[in-house]
């Protein structure tokens, strides 16, 4: 039988979340809002809850090349979003694997840093990121932190922001978009550089409310969703963040779980696009 149409496929390359609100699961409600088919592999299985991270149980990286081969080798993406890695050997699996898929679009947030402070990755998987995987990214996702663990220097405004983002860039990334969400201020600036040197900066108000937990697995899950749907990156960032802060605002006053709750993912969902082949 001939197939005339397809959907534009994110691949999600992320850890579990059993609550719903960010992970793989944050990454899959994104992708199917924003009108995409999203298809996964799991890095790791945290046991968590809106309330922390009560453990965290590695999978092994053969398993994870495995999922990953697997799934590529049927349904190819048309671009990737890639969240937790837990130890150097499931990055260099990954990175193993996508080497040979060159020319699909990867997003990468990097999480390397705890709400808490405590560092997630140790320094010798920081240094194989930096490495391995950096140069196979369009686009490299991190928080005031994750740039600060990055650079070695503090990032707690706008300015150093610019200077740690040149940093990152630097360092084999194509383009690095630095998130403001910690920036302590009622307005957030978030920043896009790119190799070329140019820079783009996108404002939104601060909303009020507990409920952003998984903000930035859906951010950059959203952002791989509409390079798939064929906008170019500066475009996808601005319409990433305007999708994040709507589904904030949306999910601000509702109640889920005892702890931290999640974005409203659904708040006006696109229908699934089919593409002619």
């Amino acid at each position: 039988m001939m197939h005339n149409y397809k959907y534009p496929v994110v691949l999600t390359i992320a850890g579990f979340d059993g609550s719903g609100g960010a992970g793989i699961q944050a990454d899959m409600n994104t992708i199917a809002a924003l009108g995409c088919y999203a298809t996964s592999v799991l890095t790791a299985l945290p046991v968590q809850n809106t309330t922390g991270v009560k453990a965290l149980y590695l999978i092994p990286a053969t398993v994870v090349k495995h999922q990953l081969e697997t799934v590529l080798e049927d349904i190819r993406p048309d671009a990737i979003k890639i969240g937790m890695i837990p130890d150097e050997s499931v990055l260099l699996a990954i990175c193993d694997v996508l080497r040979t898929y060159p020319d699909i679009p990867i997003v990468y947030d990097p999480v390397m840093v705890a709400s808490s402070g405590d560092h997630l990755m140790q320094k010798e998987t920081i240094s194989a990121m930096i490495r391995e995987l950096f140069p196979l990214l369009v686009l490299v996702t991190p928080n005031l932190d994750e740039a600060a663990v990055l650079t070695n220097s503090e990032v707690n405004s706008v300015s150093e922001m610019e200077i740690a983002g040149r940093k990152i860039t630097e360092m084999g990334c194509r383009s690095v978009l630095l998130k403001g969400g910690h920036l302590p201020s009622g307005q957030l600036t978030s920043v896009l550089f790119n190799a070329d040197q140019s820079r783009q900066l996108f404002h939104t108000e601060r909303i009020d409310t507990d409920n952003t937990h998984g903000t930035g697995c859906t951010l950059s899950a959203a952002i791989a969703a509409f390079i798939a749907r064929g906008e170019d990156l500066n475009f996808a960032v601005e319409s990433g963040i305007a999708y994040v802060h709507q589904a904030i605002l949306s999910g601000k006053d509702v109640q889920t779980g005892k702890g931290r709750g999640p974005l409203n993912h659904f708040f006006g969902p696109l229908k699934l696009i089919k593409n002619e082949i």
